[in-house]
């Protein structure tokens, strides 16, 4: 019993050594990229998934290749308003017992089943992130970008919240609890940017990107 558990463990490390080598060399010498995350469960006539398909798409025009996490709602959005449109659509896919399954408006879809692999690769490949509304991965995913800023284990980059009044009370909370208890500084929240259009969002990553030409900036610098 205590060798086939041995066994398992053992195979599984395997797993997600494969994991990483898939992605890491997909995605290899893919350039100016732009992860956005959001909800699963977004329809297609809600605002949200119509702005997400727009910024998609406005990317992609400027030659910015669009990550997302390859399943339906903003993600299918965003792939879809990139999708053949001048740049890499690109669906980082995960295995889950409900809502995931992949959109088809991806030029490259990679399959995890771990999620820090697939969030490895998220962080590796982004220049900037755009997070719209969402839930609990959402949450995790908007809270793993600010952590790695943060603590510099990433060069640093734009964490762009799409939606005032969807983040708004989240923003006060981090302003008058958790700033007042000194969990945080008054420096970890200028890390982010909220935004109301797709526009201002485009605006916040092209200056970016252009204040970075002439720099020597590893992607992925994960240190």
């Amino acid at each position: 019993m205590v060798d086939d558990f041995k066994t398992t463990e053992a195979w599984r490390v395997f797993r997600i050594q494969a994991e990483l080598i898939d992605g890491i060399e997909v995605l290899r010498g893919l350039g100016e990229a732009v992860t956005i995350f959001g909800s699963a469960r977004s329809k297609k006539h809600s605002r949200y998934y119509k702005e997400a398909k727009t910024l998609g798409r406005m990317l992609a025009k400027k030659g910015i290749a669009v990550i997302t996490g390859g399943g339906p709602g903003i993600m299918e959005a965003a792939n879809k308003g990139c999708y053949k449109k001048g740049a890499k659509s690109i669906g980082l896919n995960i295995a889950l017992p409900f809502e995931q399954y992949p959109n088809t408006f991806q030029d490259i879809s990679l399959s995890f089943r771990y999620f820090f692999v697939r969030k490895l690769m998220f962080a590796k490949h982004a220049d900037s992130i755009v997070i719209f509304p969402g839930g609990f991965g959402t949450m995790d995913e908007l809270f793993e970008a600010l952590t790695l800023v943060q603590t510099e284990k990433v060069s640093p980059f734009p964490i762009i919240l799409y939606g005032s009044q969807y983040w708004q009370g989240l923003i006060d909370w981090w302003k008058q609890t958790v700033l007042e208890e000194g969990c945080i500084s008054k420096k970890d929240l200028g890390l982010m940017y909220l935004v109301d259009e797709p526009e201002e969002a485009v605006k916040i990553i092209e200056a970016f990107l252009h204040s970075r030409k002439g720099t020597v900036r590893k992607k992925g610098n994960l240190r």
